[in-house]
């Protein structure tokens, strides 16, 4: 029941390795697409917003916008939920800073000499030459790092947020597929862990539910847990829509504690 995420690199081959581990391994693959799909689910004005926001650099309208704070709370749900469930693959997207800690998570990256994935992009697309192919990656590069310290506050291509940095130029895939499997195959021995990762999905659930809602536009919201307490911070506009927001949350958490430490503006 063990997780791999996969953050890479534009251009260094990370993909095709993270596919590799879900074949060989049998694990289920969650990639951009799959969590599209997951987000179309929630109706298909997220599906709009999903494909226009997806690892992209928000404007400064867009980071305060509810929709984007929605999309990005969605998308974090979703990762949590899939990694619940073990024996997934899930690429990108943050995956590394919201299964951190977690035992049974195996989380690396994927680099490559720019010289390297000026070329692979290249023979991927025949019609492109090293100069547009150069502008690609960094333009991509620069668009992924804005998108994830926007969410996370964190920087991507830290190696400090990983388990494992690999260079596909100095180490061959099929090495590193190897490598990846030997790893994830010593986390199964975490499987039965699972109280941690549940508490984080139930909070990413009632987060996102709350920045989903219209009907609430909270201004500052964060929800996350503290042992088996589930934990509301943030601003409100007034006394009646904390009250809101609390029997919101309460209603979703169920047989969950909640607590809320929320303050309105008067």
């Amino acid at each position: 029941m063990s997780i791999l995420t996969v953050s890479r690199q534009f251009g260094s081959g990370g993909r095709e390795i993270a596919r590799a581990v879900a074949s060989e391994l049998n694990y289920d693959y969650v990639d951009k697409q799959r969590i599209l799909e997951d987000i179309r689910a929630e109706g298909a004005e997220w599906e709009k917003w999903g494909e226009a926001l997806d690892e992209h650099c928000p404007s400064v309208w867009e980071k305060y916008d509810w929709s984007f704070r929605g999309f990005a709370a969605l998308v974090q749900s979703i990762i949590i939920n899939h990694a619940l469930k073990g024996n997934v693959v899930i690429i990108g997207r943050g995956g590394n800073f919201l299964l951190k800690d977690i035992a049974s998570a195996f989380r690396v990256r994927i680099t490559a000499p720019l010289e390297n994935r000026i070329d692979r992009v290249i023979k991927r697309q025949e019609s492109i030459g090293m100069e547009s192919a150069k502008w690609l990656i960094e333009k991509t590069e620069a668009e992924n790092t804005c998108f994830m310290r926007t969410i996370y506050g964190k920087e991507w291509n830290d190696p400090a947020e990983y388990d494992m940095v690999f260079d596909t130029h100095a180490q061959g895939k099929d090495i590193i597929v190897s490598i990846i499997k030997t790893a994830l195959l010593k986390k199964d021995r975490f499987a039965g862990e699972t109280e941690e990762l549940r508490m984080r999905a139930e909070a990413a659930k009632i987060k996102a539910a709350l920045l989903t809602n219209p009907g609430f536009l909270i201004p500052t919201v964060d929800v996350f847990h503290e042992g088996d307490v589930i934990v509301i911070r943030g601003i409100v506009h007034s006394a009646k829509e904390h009250k809101a927001v609390e029997d919101e949350a309460k209603s979703i958490a169920k047989d969950l504690p909640v607590r809320c430490e929320l303050h309105y503006r008067k």
